[in-house]
């Protein structure tokens, strides 16, 4: 399979701001809704259980109010990035031990766990290593200006 650019995955209609939720739980709920609803998930509680067994291998939140959980899952029908920007931050497992405002979820079909999702792991990484990309995220207001941060 040719590699993928990260951009080519984000589906617009899965960039939200002012996401409500309490905490990671809530955020997870959220998007496995969001999948399902535009047809990216088989099942939510699959899906849901898949980013646990990640969250469980280390820490997913890179600071500065980011996280990038990801779930390999067979509930996956096809690989998309999703962006949701919580409308307060929550308490997430962080490289700074700060609070997350910005989830950058990565869905990922077993067909696509491979090289090419590592490579797009990759330079979403380097993207969001960039001087100013994590706040342009945090300052953020509609999806639009999520997607130019990351762009």
């Amino acid at each position: 399979m040719e590699a993928m650019d990260y951009l080519s995955v984000i589906d617009p209609s899965l960039v939200q701001v002012e996401v409500d939720a309490a905490d990671k739980e809530a955020v997870f709920q959220y998007a496995a809704r969001l999948l399902r609803e535009n047809g990216v998930l088989s099942s939510e509680e699959e899906f849901i259980k898949d980013l646990y067994l990640r969250e469980a291998m280390g820490q997913t939140g890179i600071g500065g109010g980011v996280a990038i959980p990801h779930g390999k899952s067979g509930a996956v029908e096809r690989t998309c990035i999703s962006i949701l920007k919580l409308a307060r931050p929550v308490a997430w497992e962080t490289a700074d031990g700060g609070p997350v405002q910005v989830v950058i979820l990565f869905a990922v079909s077993l067909a696509d766990k491979n090289d090419s999702f590592l490579r797009m792991m990759a330079q979403v990484a380097r993207k969001l290593a960039r001087e100013g990309v994590c706040a342009k995220l945090a300052a953020a207001r509609s999806p639009r200006e999520l997607l130019d941060a990351l762009s």
